[in-house]
C-alpha cells in the first residue's frame, strides 16, 4: 500500500504557490517597465495576463478543496518577501542603471521567479498523480491548465536573458532567442534550441 502523503504539506505548497504567482503579478507589473525590447516587452504583457490567470486557477483549487486563500505560513511569508525583493531590485536597477542594464536586471528577475513557479507546478502536478479522490482530480485539472504557460515563460525568459547579456558583453546576440523562435515548452527542448544559437546568427 502506497504511503499517505503529507496533506500539511500539501497545503503548505498550495499557500506558497499563490503567494508566488501574486508576486509574479508584481515581478512582470515592474519588469514590463523595464523592458526596452518591444519583443520581449509584448511577451512580458502576455506572460503577466497568463499569470493572473494562473492566480484565479489556484483561488479555485482553495474553493474546491475548502481551503482559505489568505491563510499564512512562515513559508508563504518567505515568499512574499522573495516577490518584494525582486520589485525592490528591479526598481532600484532602473533608478540606477542605465535601461540595458535594467532590462537585464528584470530579466534575471523574472527568471528567479518563474524558477520557483515551475517547482510549485511540478510539485503540484506530482501530487496529482500520485493522491486519490477529489483533491487529484482537482489539482491534475489546474496543473493540466498551466503546466505548458509555465515551461513557456521560463524557457523562453531565461533564453531573452542569457541573449541580451550576451549582447551586453559585445558579441552577436539572437533576438529574439532560440527558445522563442523554435517555440520550446520542456527542459530538453530548451537545451536543444540553445545548442542551435551558433547556426541563427
Amino acid at each position: 500500500m502506497a504511503k499517505k502523503y503529507n496533506d500539511a504539506q500539501v497545503k503548505e505548497l498550495l499557500l506558497q504557490a499563490l503567494e508566488t504567482e501574486r508576486g509574479g503579478i508584481q515581478v512582470y507589473t515592474h519588469a514590463i517597465q523595464a523592458a526596452v525590447n518591444p519583443d520581449l516587452r509584448e511577451e512580458w504583457e502576455g506572460y503577466l495576463d497568463e499569470t493572473r490567470t494562473h492566480e484565479q486557477v489556484l483561488l479555485n483549487v482553495f474553493g474546491e478543496l475548502g481551503l482559505d486563500p489568505e491563510e499564512q505560513s512562515p513559508g508563504r511569508a518567505v515568499v512574499a518577501h522573495q516577490g518584494e525583493s525582486l520589485v525592490t531590485a528591479i526598481k532600484m536597477a532602473m533608478d540606477t542603471a542605465d535601461a540595458a542594464g535594467a532590462e537585464l536586471v528584470a530579466g534575471e528577475c523574472v527568471v528567479l521567479a518563474e524558477t520557483k513557479d515551475h517547482l510549485n507546478w511540478e510539485l503540484i502536478g506530482h501530487v496529482a498523480k500520485h493522491a486519490s479522490g477529489n483533491e487529484a482530480k482537482v489539482l491534475k485539472a489546474a496543473f493540466e491548465a498551466v503546466e505548458t504557460d509555465e515551461d513557456h515563460h521560463l524557457y523562453h525568459t531565461t533564453g531573452w536573458t542569457r541573449e541580451l547579456w550576451i549582447q551586453a558583453l559585445g558579441f552577436p546576440a539572437v533576438l529574439p532567442p532560440p527558445e522563442e523562435v523554435k517555440q520550446v515548452e520542456t527542459a530538453i527542448g530548451a537545451a536543444r534550441a540553445e545548442q542551435t544559437r551558433d547556426k541563427m546568427m
